[in-house]
């Protein structure tokens, strides 16, 4: 795989190229930049960008009037190598929060699946699909027990999203028993060569034998199946080496601003 090659792909098809993430949101293409717009539930932000030092303070401004009129919180997700290089300062400036970066990895679909060809889950443990608001509510229990509470805000949009473009996101809790001890899902988005991994939780008790790798192969099977070529992850240090031992290659690491009108 060549990373830049690859990386510049992943802008162009999954940023300045983006689609609604959900039936709520709004894509809007400026000439500088690319928004998501929506509802509560949805994810608002700018997804992509090409600035320099003498645009990006007025971008920023106008980028932050625009949600600050809806009353809508928002996130711009800063990749590494966006322009100009002291963005991140700008954006801090501007008052948007940095959040603890993550690195954007990414691997063939076909490699994983072969990779995790004879990968069996533990005993006791059977990967069940979510398909319904129920399902949803099972996958944030397991979220905000793992990641704290308020971790679980996509239960609206993942539920609406099932009911209404379920063809647009699949969606798997790993169950021991009658007990949900990982969950993860992974967004389909049409006509894009990257299907992308999200969650994949575990419990505490439950770590260290294999569940999130399960979850990983599981849906690389059905992006395999569904013709997506690569996988796209934004990795936390925790899931960083278990995706590199995967075949997973990090290409550059994001940074989420956010600000929020009413802090």
């Amino acid at each position: 795989m060549d990373h830049t090659e690859v990386l510049a792909l992943f802008d162009r098809q999954m940023r300045r190229e983006a689609e609604p993430d959900g039936p709520g949101a709004l894509v809007e293409r400026g000439a500088s930049s690319v928004r998501q717009s929506g509802g509560d539930e949805d994810w608002n932000g700018v997804l992509w960008s090409d600035l320099d030092a003498y645009s990006a303070d007025a971008e920023i401004a106008a980028q932050r009037a625009y949600f600050a009129a809806r009353g809508r919180p928002f996130e711009w997700k800063l990749y590494a190598h966006d322009t100009p290089s002291d963005l991140g300062s700008r954006l801090s400036a501007a008052g948007l929060a940095a959040e603890p970066a993550e690195t954007l990895m990414v691997a063939g679909t076909a490699a994983v699946v072969d990779a995790m060809a004879d990968f069996r889950l533990p005993e006791g443990v059977e990967l069940v699909p979510v398909t319904d608001a129920a399902g949803v509510a099972r996958m944030a229990a397991v979220h905000d027990e793992v990641f704290g509470p308020g971790s679980s805000s996509f239960r609206e949009r993942l539920a609406r999203q099932l009911a209404e473009e379920p063809d647009t996101v699949s969606a798997v809790l790993a169950v021991a028993g009658a007990t949900p001890v990982c969950a993860a899902r992974m967004e389909l988005p049409p006509g894009k060569e990257f299907a992308s991994l999200w969650g994949g939780g575990t419990l505490r008790q439950w770590r260290g034998r294999g569940i999130y790798r399960a979850l990983v192969a599981q849906r690389a099977r059905i992006a395999a199946r569904r013709g997506y070529r690569f996988l796209q992850v934004d990795a936390s240090e925790d899931s960083r080496p278990i995706l590199e031992r995967l075949g997973f290659a990090a290409l550059t690491t994001t940074t989420p601003y956010v600000y929020d009108p009413d802090a």
